[in-house]
């Protein structure tokens, strides 16, 4: 291992191997390495313990979703807590460092930022769906004949369309698992397909929309503006969609779907009511509100207010049925039972619920597993583990600029696999990308592609990514409950998709071909990247 880059000059006769002006023979010391300050954790074994909490998570969500069939985000919280107990094991010293990286990990902005976009877009997607929008999006489907074969595609497109106004991958996966997945089911399409195609729209999303923290991020690291980076990486997100359109499509036509019990037909004429399609104009509000650039937490907010006040004047449903105070009659305002949203019950009864409540509690398990999956990524970061492990892609296989790109592709998706919220993940490795970039004078915006579109593409696509636990979470916790013909037997096991994402394995796939054939590629020659505004 050294701190500074590698001066070997390339193989002759290699093609494109150093961009114009490259300075290669300058020697310079690398920001990123390892070597220009010790870790603030030190390990029995070295530096690559550190890597040890997340590795053994990593092995627990596969033994537990693969291996034993049990998708279950309560058991992957254990696992990671039994993770970081082994690894403080192996700590040299005073533990206390050890202890306080983890609440350090724990209060991150980047798991903050996850979490609430979950539970505002659990609250929206299930006010909407008390409203009866999934029955309308059934109705709909069914008059405009699209059936089982072709509603994964079409589920994809308009995931993606969402996820691009909104900015936000997570919020989309929580809404359309939420309200499209069961669509599909009764439509008889097939469940895993259904939940691929959405993590596919998510993908598409959260890589393309200006307004999401990932390309943001990916512009800020890279000191590229937002605009370009949006306007360059279209021709790659595209490539990618259309391939996954077709995948949808032809899969679709061959995938069969599953029984939902019973009189088929009879359930889906039950579960048909055009009024629920009103909640598209709820959809409407929060992606005009979001591309106007506000807050995504105020565009949510008013998708909420609006699918609850559509829900209220169209009769869609009641105000209990959105939040209701269920309580004793020997409690002190027992008498408040005049108010819609006070309900009297048996003592051992009491609780708060409704769709407000059910779509934001839904999401605690996933919440405080992604707190510790950051912690756990944390320790790896502080104990050295991130660094050599980039370290020693970076100096050792980067030596001409295709090569470089492709450790770059390489190193962001190996990061992805491990740091499971992609904007953490992002922020963690964009350094990194940069100063090999520089090295060989890789336009800012081609950075800030790379980085992005394999940030987003691996973060939707294994078992333990935020995108695909918080879809899950989502199915069981208001799908499951939500609709008396859902049964557990429907819910989709994590490990089953992971083929099925079509968009992320295909967008990954573009950048390994694109860094192979120069394909887009851009030097800081041809192009000057104007400087992003620091956020």
């Amino acid at each position: 291992m050294v701190d500074e880059f590698d001066t070997t000059e390339p193989d002759e006769g290699s093609d494109d191997e150093a961009g114009p002006a490259s300075g290669r023979t300058t020697r310079g010391r690398d920001r990123g390495s390892s070597e220009t300050s010790p870790p603030a954790i030190e390990f029995h074994g070295g530096k690559w313990m550190s890597a040890l909490p997340i590795l053994l998570f990593i092995v627990w969500a596969v033994v537990q979703s693969a291996l034993f069939r049990i998708g279950n985000a309560g058991g992957l919280v254990a696992g990671m807590l039994i993770s970081l107990i082994v690894g403080m094991l192996f700590v040299k010293g005073d533990w206390k460092h050890y202890a306080n990286t983890i609440f350090e990990g724990m209060t991150q902005r980047v798991a903050a930022t996850a979490i609430v976009a979950w539970l505002w877009a659990g609250m929206f997607a299930a006010t909407m769906q008390a409203g009866g929008f999934v029955e309308g999006l059934v109705w709909a489907a069914d008059a405009a004949g699209v059936g089982a074969a072709l509603f994964p595609a079409a589920t994809f497109i308009l995931a993606g369309l969402l996820a691009t106004g909104i900015g936000t991958g997570y919020g989309t996966t929580v809404a359309f698992t939420t309200l499209f997945f069961p669509a599909g089911v009764l439509l008889g399409a097939s469940p895993v397909l259904m939940f691929g195609a959405i993590l596919s729209g998510a993908v598409f999303g959260d890589n393309l929309a200006p307004v999401s923290d990932t390309t943001i991020v990916s512009a800020v690291t890279q000191e590229a503006d937002i605009g370009g980076v949006v306007a360059s990486r279209f021709k790659y997100a595209i490539i990618a969609a259309v391939l996954a359109f077709a995948g949808y499509v032809i899969a679709g036509g061959a995938m069969a779907g599953i029984d939902v019990g019973g009189d088929a037909g009879q359930i889906l004429v039950e579960n048909s009511e055009p009024a629920g399609l009103i909640h598209l104009v709820s959809m409407g509000i929060v992606i005009v509100t979001a591309v106007k650039g506000r807050h995504i937490i105020e565009a949510i907010s008013w998708g909420i207010i609006a699918a609850a006040v559509f829900n209220v004047v169209l009769g869609l449903a009641s105000v209990s049925e959105m939040i209701v105070f269920q309580v004793p009659g020997d409690a002190p305002l027992a008498g408040a039972s005049v108010l819609p949203f006070v309900e009297l019950v048996e003592s051992g009864e009491a609780a708060v619920g409704g769709s407000i409540y059910d779509g934001a509690a839904g999401f605690f398990p996933i919440s405080i597993l992604i707190l510790l999956i950051v912690a756990g990524a944390w320790i790896m970061v502080r104990g050295g583990a991130f660094e050599a492990l980039l370290d020693a892609s970076m100096t050792r296989l980067a030596r001409s600029v295709r090569s470089a790109e492709l450790t770059m592709v390489g190193s962001t998706a190996l990061i992805n696999t491990m740091i499971t919220i992609n904007t953490a993940a992002e922020i963690a490795i964009g350094p990194y990308i940069k100063n090999v970039g520089d090295r060989f004078n890789v336009n800012g915006y081609r950075r800030a592609n790379i980085l992005d579109a394999n940030t987003a593409a691996l973060g939707y696509i294994f078992p333990w990514s935020g995108g695909v636990l918080v879809g899950y979470a989502a199915m069981q916790t208001q799908v499951v409950t939500e609709f008396e013909w859902f049964t557990q037997a429907m819910v989709v096991n994590p490990v089953d998709v992971i083929p099925f994402v079509f968009q992320g394995w295909l967008l990954f796939a573009v950048f390994v071909v694109s860094a192979w054939t120069g394909f887009g590629r851009e030097y800081t020659t041809d192009r000057r990247t104007e400087e992003v505004a620091r956020v």
